[in-house]
Protein backbone atom coordinates (compact mmCIF):
# COMPACT_ATOMS: atom_id res chain seq x y z
CA UNK A 1 0.00 0.00 0.00
CA UNK A 2 1.55 3.80 -1.19
CA UNK A 3 0.71 6.93 -1.31
CA UNK A 4 2.72 9.58 -2.82
CA UNK A 5 0.35 12.36 -0.89
CA UNK A 6 -0.68 16.00 -2.56
CA UNK A 7 2.05 17.69 -2.11
CA UNK A 8 3.00 19.54 -5.04
CA UNK A 9 6.00 21.28 -3.40
CA UNK A 10 7.70 17.85 -2.76
CA UNK A 11 6.41 15.71 -4.90
CA UNK A 12 4.33 13.27 -2.39
CA UNK A 13 3.80 14.53 1.20
CA UNK A 14 2.48 12.58 4.00
CA UNK A 15 5.12 10.65 6.75
CA UNK A 16 6.09 7.63 5.48
CA UNK A 17 7.54 6.43 8.93
CA UNK A 18 9.19 7.69 12.16
CA UNK A 19 12.81 5.50 12.99
CA UNK A 20 13.40 4.35 16.74
CA UNK A 21 16.31 2.79 17.85
CA UNK A 22 15.50 -0.48 20.68
CA UNK A 23 17.17 -1.41 23.58
CA UNK A 24 15.28 -4.80 23.27
CA UNK A 25 14.48 -5.26 19.63
CA UNK A 26 12.03 -8.47 20.47
CA UNK A 27 10.17 -6.81 23.43
CA UNK A 28 9.56 -3.77 21.39
CA UNK A 29 8.27 -5.63 18.38
CA UNK A 30 5.95 -8.05 20.42
CA UNK A 31 4.72 -4.38 21.93
CA UNK A 32 3.54 -2.70 18.69
CA UNK A 33 2.90 -6.41 16.90
CA UNK A 34 0.72 -7.94 19.69
CA UNK A 35 0.20 -4.80 21.78
CA UNK A 36 -0.68 -2.38 18.62
CA UNK A 37 -1.45 -4.56 16.15
CA UNK A 38 0.98 -3.01 13.74
CA UNK A 39 2.08 -5.52 11.65
CA UNK A 40 5.72 -6.69 10.07
CA UNK A 41 5.82 -5.11 6.34
CA UNK A 42 9.74 -5.15 5.84
CA UNK A 43 13.05 -6.66 7.43
CA UNK A 44 16.74 -7.18 7.04
CA UNK A 45 19.68 -7.35 9.22
CA UNK A 46 21.52 -9.92 10.92
CA UNK A 47 20.91 -10.62 15.03
CA UNK A 48 24.39 -10.08 16.09
CA UNK A 49 24.72 -13.34 18.16
CA UNK A 50 28.08 -13.70 16.75
CA UNK A 51 31.21 -11.82 18.22
CA UNK A 52 32.05 -10.62 14.68
CA UNK A 53 28.78 -8.84 13.96
CA UNK A 54 26.63 -6.52 15.82
CA UNK A 55 22.94 -6.86 15.93
CA UNK A 56 22.04 -4.80 12.96
CA UNK A 57 18.09 -5.94 12.65
CA UNK A 58 15.42 -3.75 11.67
CA UNK A 59 11.88 -3.53 10.63
CA UNK A 60 8.99 -1.80 8.70
CA UNK A 61 5.92 -2.19 10.97
CA UNK A 62 2.33 -0.77 9.27
CA UNK A 63 0.98 1.01 11.74
CA UNK A 64 -2.60 -0.30 9.68
CA UNK A 65 -2.66 3.05 7.26
CA UNK A 66 0.53 2.35 5.06
CA UNK A 67 2.75 4.81 7.63
CA UNK A 68 5.20 2.90 8.95
CA UNK A 69 7.16 2.95 12.46
CA UNK A 70 10.59 1.24 11.63
CA UNK A 71 12.62 -0.46 14.10
CA UNK A 72 16.61 -0.46 14.74
CA UNK A 73 18.11 -2.99 17.42
CA UNK A 74 21.17 -1.29 19.09
CA UNK A 75 19.93 0.97 21.28
CA UNK A 76 20.92 1.54 24.98
CA UNK A 77 18.55 0.92 27.63
CA UNK A 78 18.17 4.77 29.81
CA UNK A 79 16.46 6.58 32.14
CA UNK A 80 14.85 9.82 29.86
CA UNK A 81 15.26 12.97 31.98
CA UNK A 82 14.04 16.68 30.91
CA UNK A 83 16.59 17.24 28.16
CA UNK A 84 16.70 13.81 26.67
CA UNK A 85 15.94 13.33 23.40
CA UNK A 86 14.56 10.39 23.65
CA UNK A 87 14.40 7.08 20.83
CA UNK A 88 13.10 9.12 17.65
CA UNK A 89 15.79 8.97 15.33
CA UNK A 90 13.93 10.79 12.45
CA UNK A 91 11.20 11.39 10.50
CA UNK A 92 10.20 10.91 7.19
CA UNK A 93 8.38 12.76 4.08
CA UNK A 94 6.98 10.91 1.11
CA UNK A 95 7.77 11.45 -1.93
CA UNK A 96 8.04 10.79 -5.91
CA UNK A 97 11.63 12.60 -5.78
CA UNK A 98 14.14 12.89 -3.45
CA UNK A 99 16.35 14.47 -4.84
CA UNK A 100 14.11 17.83 -5.70
CA UNK A 101 12.91 17.92 -2.11
CA UNK A 102 16.45 17.70 -0.63
CA UNK A 103 17.38 20.45 -3.29
CA UNK A 104 14.20 22.57 -1.69
CA UNK A 105 14.70 21.91 1.67
CA UNK A 106 18.27 22.99 1.15
CA UNK A 107 16.87 26.60 -0.15
CA UNK A 108 15.24 27.14 2.56
CA UNK A 109 18.18 26.58 4.99
CA UNK A 110 17.71 23.19 5.72
CA UNK A 111 21.29 21.67 6.59
CA UNK A 112 21.85 18.39 4.50
CA UNK A 113 23.29 15.73 6.60
CA UNK A 114 23.08 13.56 3.26
CA UNK A 115 22.70 14.10 -0.19
CA UNK A 116 20.65 11.77 -2.09
CA UNK A 117 21.58 8.64 -2.90
CA UNK A 118 20.20 5.13 -3.56
CA UNK A 119 20.15 2.40 -0.70
CA UNK A 120 19.75 -1.50 -0.93
CA UNK A 121 19.51 -2.09 3.05
CA UNK A 122 21.79 -4.45 3.75
CA UNK A 123 21.11 -8.31 4.66
CA UNK A 124 17.42 -7.45 3.33
CA UNK A 125 15.26 -10.62 3.83
CA UNK A 126 13.03 -9.51 1.27
CA UNK A 127 15.85 -8.68 -1.69
CA UNK A 128 15.57 -6.29 -4.61
CA UNK A 129 14.05 -3.62 -2.84
CA UNK A 130 15.87 0.16 -3.62
CA UNK A 131 14.87 3.16 -1.72
CA UNK A 132 16.13 7.12 -2.87
CA UNK A 133 17.08 8.59 0.65
CA UNK A 134 18.08 12.18 1.78
CA UNK A 135 18.54 13.35 5.20
CA UNK A 136 18.04 16.83 6.06
CA UNK A 137 18.50 18.77 9.52
CA UNK A 138 15.16 21.29 9.93
CA UNK A 139 15.20 24.73 11.90
CA UNK A 140 15.29 22.95 15.21
CA UNK A 141 18.23 20.64 14.70
CA UNK A 142 15.09 17.80 13.69
CA UNK A 143 15.79 15.15 11.61
CA UNK A 144 13.86 14.99 8.15
CA UNK A 145 14.20 11.87 5.90
CA UNK A 146 12.86 11.84 2.29
CA UNK A 147 11.89 8.63 1.39
CA UNK A 148 11.01 7.77 -2.42
CA UNK A 149 10.01 4.01 -3.06
CA UNK A 150 6.84 2.91 -4.93
CA UNK A 151 6.54 -0.37 -3.23
CA UNK A 152 6.51 1.26 0.79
Amino acid sequence: MSSNGSNGAIGGGGFHHVAIKSSDFEATLKFYTEGLGFKPRYTWGVDGRSASEADSRAVLLDTGDGNYLEVFAGGKKRALDAGDEGPILHFALRTTDAGAALERARAAGGVVTTETKSLIPPHAQEPGLTFRIAFVRGPDGEMIEFFQNDEL
